[in-house]
């Protein structure tokens, strides 16, 4: 392994992706996060800014993940967290958070994937040959949201997550817009994969030789801060 990505712990490369994410929110975006990483950018979202943050199992309006002892056991997000809610916050059943997920009224969703490609196609709920209790909402999120930016590792063991062609079983066709990994950030076109962003730990060099993908540099490349 590099001296880089010795480095980089677990905890270092979340950090590096979900500050990354959190300057992709506006004011008074209303923005889905989904399990695991995407939920790491609420974090660093600035003080002050208006984001309205939706789970998918019924909540418009969560708070940060509670911590310490004391905590309301009936309010979980779509993971089986523990959150807290704002000022305002609305709960709803399934049919209303699907009508509202369906209906383009999401901003932005932020998910996990296990492969994008080239095209902007994901692959987020299934590697063949593994038991998976299901697609969930992810399919009605990506497809029903205005903006979508997928949060993850550049590879996993190794093994490029950014692909010419997903091989795995498709969540969704051309959907995804921005890829951000701790090493580089990459926006879709319909002429593919747009190097827009990198990290200074990484060179170009780095960057096509763990993407399985042909990409374009952008001629305003800069530094993934």
């Amino acid at each position: 392994m590099s001296p880089i990505l010795q480095e980089l712990t677990k905890d270092k490369i979340k950090e590096i992706i979900a500050k990354r994410i959190a300057k992709e929110f506006k004011e008074n975006d209303i923005v889905t996060l989904g399990i695991g990483l995407p939920t790491e950018a609420v974090k660093y979202v600035k003080d002050g800014m208006n984001i309205i943050f939706q789970s998918e199992n019924g909540i418009l309006g969560l708070g940060k993940n509670q911590k310490g002892p004391e905590f309301n056991k009936k309010v979980v997000n779509a993971g089986g967290a523990y959150v807290n809610v704002v000022e305002g916050a609305s709960f709803y059943d399934s049919q209303m958070a699907f009508t509202i997920m369906r209906g383009g009224h999401i901003d932005a969703t932020v998910l996990g994937a296990l492969q994008v490609d080239s095209e902007g196609s994901i692959a987020s709920w299934q590697i063949p040959g593994k038991f998976v209790p299901g697609i969930g909402g992810s399919m009605d999120l990506i497809v029903g949201s205005k903006r979508v930016i997928v949060a993850m590792t550049h590879t996993a063991n190794d093994v490029p997550k950014i692909v010419k062609k997903c091989t795995y079983p498709l969540t969704a066709y051309k959907e995804v817009d921005m890829i951000v990994t701790e090493r580089c950030v990459f926006e879709i076109s319909k002429d593919g994969l747009i190097l827009t962003e990198i990290n200074p730990m990484f060179t170009i060099e780095d960057i096509k030789n763990s993407t399985d993908a042909n990409f374009i540099i952008s001629k305003n490349l800069k530094d993934m801060v």
